[in-house]
């Protein structure tokens, strides 16, 4: 794609699809790239029917596995550029290069699989997977997202004054839950409970507690009876009312996130806070892990431990939809 001005396809001027499936990190994922890109977009919501369970070996480029609205939403005039996330869009957008005479430039989050990927113009791989080199493919820390400097001072002055009957320091605790192959037990949950009010205690200072919808309610009810004497303000999955979820994370002088979760660890190191991770093994997966200690490396987060005390460090927000933008960008001579 030639993209200088002589043709005047510049940036604002990008015909840009979002492929957003029913997966919430995906969704995170996409948008983040696509807000530090610039210029507009258009989302189209990609609903699966069964095949879409086919491995992409089988499926190749093609629109079998989506439904007759999401196919009826996929028309001419075909985009400049394609933003995807896991393995059931590729052969999604795989198709769309095909029907455009390969117009349309595409770019992937997460390696979809060797089916069919020289197709990609870029796909942004976790260093975490540990695959190999390819010219197409750049590895990134962690997953993108969305949350910005930006994003984090506009919660700050909504939720100050919300939170300010609280002592501080404020230590944000953002709760995930049990995975595919992992559980997060009750014995687990009690245990980052009653690690969380320790560091509380000894800090003077209180929690902001958030649980995801993977949070069993068993595993919550643990975790809140752990903390049951240590100032606190919980909002569970499921709260009616506004997410505080940016709020904690903006006011927070030191965070703690369990490590099941590529995207919410991501998301915790995104400001210049203190980031401990819980991690216990029966936890984490290999890739877990391998993510866990990159960022340990590279000065992101500290492991929660038992004898673990709280100090005032600092580290360079963690975004790598900022770094997937500018190889787009890169890459397509913008």
């Amino acid at each position: 794609m030639n993209m200088n001005p002589q043709n005047s396809n510049l940036l604002e001027n990008l015909n840009i699809w979002l492929l957003i499936d029913d997966r919430a990190g995906n969704k995170s994922q996409i948008l983040g790239v696509a807000k530090a890109f610039g210029g507009a977009y258009e989302i189209k919501d990609i609903v699966y029917n069964a095949v879409a369970a086919l491995p992409n070996r089988v499926l190749g480029a093609t629109f079998k596995t989506i439904s007759s609205d999401t196919k009826k939403a996929l028309t001419p005039p075909w985009p400049d550029l394609v933003i995807s996330a896991g393995r059931r869009t590729a052969p999604i957008a795989r198709k769309i290069k095909n029907l455009s005479a390969s117009k349309s430039k595409l770019v992937q989050i997460m390696y979809p699989g060797p089916e069919g990927d020289d197709a990609f113009t870029l796909i942004a791989v976790p260093s975490h997977d540990q695959l190999s080199k390819a010219q197409n493919r750049m590895e990134i820390t962690g997953a993108p997202h969305a949350i910005t400097a930006k994003t984090l001072q506009t919660a700050q002055t909504i939720w100050a004054d919300k939170f300010s009957h609280l002592p501080r320091p404020y230590i944000a605790l953002i709760v995930g839950g049990s995975t595919k192959r992992k559980t997060f037990t009750s014995e687990m949950a009690t245990e980052l409970g009653a690690q969380a009010a320790r560091l509380a205690k000894i800090s003077g200072g209180s929690l902001l507690i958030t649980t995801s919808r993977r949070s069993t309610d068993d595993a919550t009810k643990a975790l809140l009876q752990a903390v049951r004497d240590t100032p606190v303000n919980i909002f569970k999955w499921g709260d009616e009312g506004d997410n505080p979820y940016f709020g904690y994370l903006s006011l927070a002088d030191h965070v703690i996130v369990t490590g099941d979760s590529v995207s919410m660890c991501s998301e915790a190191c995104a400001t210049p806070k203190p980031v401990y991770i819980y991690a216990p093994k029966d936890l984490i997966g290999r890739k877990h892990a391998h993510l866990h200690a990159d960022l340990y490396a590279k000065g992101y987060a500290e492991p929660l431990r038992d004898d673990t005390t709280l100090s005032d460090w600092t580290h360079p927000p963690l975004n790598p939809a900022v770094d997937i933008a500018k190889e787009i960008k890169r890459r397509l001579k913008l």
